[in-house]
């Protein structure tokens, strides 16, 4: 449904996305994931039509985003992060005027559907600046779902809203799942968890690693990472002393000590036991570890 191909956009000098390529498959949530200023955003506005690439290919529905865009617009429903709303509209015309604007047939009776869906049926008459934050996300969801387009791409659809609308949100990006293709960005991990099929990993407009959070954990070798606590010195230092041991490619601060991740079954529980002898650093902890999708994305950043 969505499938992007060496991918590039600049600005001036600046690569915001650099080379990137995935696929996203008819019912399945995929997850950008990334820091601000990964790529994430830019990405999605070249999807909609919003950007034209600077180099590869972009194909949603089979439609070529440069040559086909109104029919790769028609496909797509897209809530941007900052909520597209005209303040001075009632609720209903608001949706009734993004139905009326992408053709939609029988508009009214489909603005009708999506009010229930959203729980905004006894507010469409009210006036959108009237809203809270949470009731203007649900708005921007109701505009992107009027159409019932195959491809909805939600761009940070959390950001900026109470812990409750968040849960709500939630269950409704996974209810998609069962009609529409879901592209969905965020820099919120346990959030990409929990409603993602899939997650790109994105870092300086590069995918640097991609795949559900199982197999993301077993291609980083859950086996070769030790948390890693020393005492005797300060944490720059130790931190030196752990990436000068033969082996280790990572070594990211942690509470009060360190993971260190290995390459390959690499066992480093030896070298460190024999660092903190050799220096006279007290050994305060040394256990092996699972990464969990938090520690897979830093340990990844800390690679890219």
């Amino acid at each position: 449904m969505i499938v992007v191909k060496d991918l590039v956009r600049r600005y001036g000098t600046h690569t915001a996305v650099d080379r990137l390529s995935f696929t996203a498959q008819p019912g399945e949530i995929v997850g950008l994931l990334g820091p601000n200023g990964a790529g994430k955003t830019t990405t999605m506005r070249i999807l909609t039509g919003f950007l034209p690439p600077t180099a590869g290919s972009v194909q949603v529905g089979g439609f070529d985003v440069q040559t086909d865009s109104l029919e790769v617009r028609r496909r797509v429903g897209y809530l941007p992060e900052r909520v597209p709303v005209y303040p001075d509209m009632t609720v209903r015309g608001y949706v009734l005027f993004w139905a009326r604007l992408r053709g939609v047939p029988r508009p009214a009776a489909a603005v009708e559907a999506v009010l229930k869906r959203f729980d905004l049926l006894d507010r469409q008459h009210k006036l959108v600046r009237s809203l809270s934050k949470g009731l203007r996300q649900r708005l921007g969801l109701a505009q992107a779902l009027v159409h019932n387009p195959p491809v909805v791409i939600l761009d940070e659809p959390t950001i900026g809203i109470d812990p409750g609308q968040v849960i709500e949100v939630r269950e409704v990006v996974k209810s998609l799942r069962q009609e529409h293709t879901v592209l969905f960005s965020s820099h919120i991990l346990s959030e990409v968890e929990q409603v993602c099929d899939r997650v790109v990993i994105l870092h300086r407009g590069r995918m640097v690693a991609a795949g559900t959070p199982e197999v993301l954990g077993r291609q980083m070798k859950p086996g070769t990472h030790l948390y890693v606590a020393l005492g005797g010195k300060a944490p720059a230092e130790i931190k030196k002393l752990l990436q000068k041991l033969d082996g280790v490619h990572t070594v990211r601060e942690q509470g009060a000590g360190f993971v260190i991740s290995s390459h390959g079954e690499r066992d480093q529980r030896a070298a460190v036991t024999a660092l903190s002898a050799r220096h006279g650093l007290p050994l305060l902890e040394l256990r092996p570890i699972e990464l969990s999708l938090e520690d897979i994305f830093l340990t990844l950043l800390e690679k890219g």
